[in-house]
């Protein structure tokens, strides 16, 4: 864990000395220089008092370089396509995924299937029939909608011309078994 190179990251960008953190801390240079070059493993309570500090949350310090923030740029987005539809692959944390589908005038995922998680929808453009066992809704731009991913559910653009809808999933299943 490299928790000493994230707090001397934090305290350069903030344009914080050593002799600073000192000051407002009551930790030695020397002890501060040990933690920043991963030297010594500073207690919770020690790393609670440089948080403070830093103004930063004690549990981000603490956090894997792979737990933290991670930006897809846009032009690195990843592209599928599934039963006619295309796939823009924004982003994903854990079980949590986010995409935009557009789908072409009459297009549908398919047949209503169903799968572990939550899904939320919020439509972009264009109108969609969105059917979750007995219950049907027409959304259009600006309309959203979530349901238990457990009940089988269907997705079709009713509209004459593509519909794009952002769809975030919540699920321990690999993405590809549910497009």
């Amino acid at each position: 864990m490299d928790i000493g190179i994230k707090i001397k990251a934090i305290r350069n960008r903030k344009g914080i000395t050593i002799a600073q953190m000192c000051d407002n801390t009551g930790l030695s240079k020397g002890f501060i220089s040990n933690i920043e070059n991963n030297k010594t493993s500073p207690s919770i309570s020690t790393l609670n008092t440089i948080a403070n500090f830093l103004n930063v949350p004690l549990p981000y310090l603490l956090l894997e370089k792979d737990q933290q923030m991670r930006v897809v740029r846009k032009d690195a987005r990843t592209k599928s396509s599934f039963n006619n539809l295309k796939v823009e692959h924004l982003t994903s944390k854990g079980g949590l995924r986010m995409m935009i589908v557009e789908f072409p005038p009459g297009a549908s995922i398919g047949e209503p299937h169903s799968h572990e998680g939550e899904e939320c929808h919020l439509v972009l453009q264009g109108r969609i029939l969105a059917e979750q066992g007995e219950d049907s809704e027409i959304a259009q731009k600006g309309d959203s909608f979530s349901w238990n991913a457990s009940v089988p559910h269907f997705v079709k653009n009713i509209g004459d011309e593509p519909a794009k809808v952002l769809i975030s999933i919540y699920t321990d299943i690999e993405l590809d078994d549910i497009l």
